[in-house]
């Protein structure tokens, strides 16, 4: 999927709508920029939210453990 995007004179350009959706990307998600040879690569930097469930734990006692984490400090 290739888009065309406008860059402003301040710099910013927006990512295509479609594109967000696709790759999850929301407000206040954080992308990486890389850039190799002339090309820019955005990378969606992984969040909390995004790696839920991808452990065994389930999402209720991982936010206890972070809970008692906290508390600990």
């Amino acid at each position: 999927m290739a888009k065309e995007v406008v860059v402003t004179r301040r710099g910013q350009t927006t990512i295509p709508t479609e594109v967000r959706k696709k790759l999850g990307i929301y407000e206040g998600s954080k992308l990486r920029v890389q850039i190799e040879g002339h090309k820019i690569i955005l990378t969606k930097v992984p969040s909390l939210f995004d790696l839920a469930g991808t452990s065994e734990l389930s999402k209720e006692k991982a936010f206890k453990q972070l809970d008692q984490m906290r508390d600990a400090d």
